[in-house]
């Protein structure tokens, strides 16, 4: 049998034992996106967001970084999407899915109830639990969190067990 098999690339840096990239990487392209939405849409916010953003160059500052640093463009805009797009993970895995379930409980309570008091009875309460989150961040027995703000709100702690 003539010829050769060509191995793998490498699978941290996706490159060929000779530094040619391989060529099932994922390729992504950066298309501009300002809608339209409908107004009652509920995740109108976020895309007005993402419309607002369209005006900037993201890969200015990424190339300036892979003059800077030497790392190609394409690994920082790897890198930039695997810590965001993880944040939500990350989040969840800090403030366990018990607690997650529990602030979302009141939300939809609030929700379902449609009234303005239900939703600032959520708020207070969702305010109460964050304080309880906040603890660790405040300045010991003094009650000002560490960038000196003062802390406060209806107390509930978070929770371990499932609601």
């Amino acid at each position: 049998m003539t010829g050769s098999v060509e191995p793998d690339p490498d699978p941290v840096t996706g490159r060929h034992a000779d530094g040619r990239p391989a060529t099932d990487e994922p390729v992504v392209r950066l298309e501009r996106w300002v809608g339209p939405w409908p107004d009652d849409d509920r995740d109108a916010a976020f895309k007005a967001e993402v419309a607002a953003s369209m005006v900037l160059d993201p890969l200015a500052t990424l190339r300036g970084l892979s003059e800077y640093s030497g790392i190609p463009v394409g690994a920082l805009a790897r890198f930039v999407l695997a810590r965001y797009a993880t944040t939500g993970s990350e989040g969840l895995l800090h403030l366990g899915s018990a607690t997650v379930e529990r602030m979302w409980a009141r939300c939809e309570e609030a929700e379902a109830a449609g009234t303005d008091e239900a939703r600032i009875e959520a708020y207070r309460t969702l305010a109460g639990m964050i304080s309880w989150l906040r603890v660790p961040l405040q300045a010991p027995a003094t009650g000002e969190a560490q960038d000196g703000e003062v802390t406060g709100g209806e107390s509930e702690p978070p929770s371990t067990s499932s609601s």
